[in-house]
């Protein structure tokens, strides 16, 4: 229990004092016989003063009393609100995280977005350039092939047309498997370096 509840608690017992003597001392007056002829009325006096002086004794108790009881609301009250000044703090505080976090992520994702475009924008370009690479290779690889195959077939063809009848085409002359007068031109009977081109 708080001093703010026991406070409480010894109001409630020393005010019911004072009310229930002055509530006496209205019923004594009420019960005070009237005088004839007047509006006076007779009441025991030691009663009444006896009702008064216990009164004024408990009065300065409960005044007391009253008065340490406003200075610990006050106190109270003050306490109250500087707890509620920090929580309002505490909440101000955790909003602007949250806002400056959602600011963090908001940004982090639209970063992330725009690297992953650039990056499937660079993908498209690296891929686009390594099938042309790869088209201009197999071009020039084509290029050669058709040459070689050109010069083989002109070589099958002279072979054929220099054998002499009887002897068998694999036969190889002294001037060399083509011979001297059918020698392809030295440029056609040369593989060709494909990295030439």
């Amino acid at each position: 229990m708080s001093d703010f509840d026991d406070a409480m608690a010894n109001a409630g017992a020393v005010a019911p004092d004072v009310e229930v003597l002055l509530q006496r001392l209205v019923e004594l007056i009420e019960a005070g016989r009237p005088m004839p002829m007047s509006a006076t009325v007779r009441i025991n006096r030691d009663e009444a003063l006896e009702l008064l002086d216990e009164a004024i004794a408990r009065l300065p108790e409960q005044l007391k009393a009253a008065r340490w009881l406003l200075r610990e609301r006050e106190e109270f009250l003050a306490r109250v609100e500087r707890e509620g000044d920090e929580i309002l703090d505490a909440a101000r505080a955790r909003a602007e995280r949250m806002v400056q976090r959602t600011e963090v992520v908001r940004s982090a994702d639209a970063r992330a977005r725009q690297l992953i475009e650039e990056a499937d924008a660079e993908s498209r370009r690296l891929r686009h350039e390594a099938e042309d690479f790869c088209d201009q290779r197999l071009a020039q690889f084509e290029i050669v092939l058709d040459r070689t195959i050109k010069t083989v077939r002109a070589g099958r063809q002279r072979l054929t047309e220099a054998a002499p009848t009887g002897s068998t085409p694999n036969t190889v002359t002294d001037a060399g498997p083509l011979g001297d007068e059918g020698d392809v031109d030295s440029t056609e009977a040369e593989f060709f370096d494909q990295d030439d081109f």
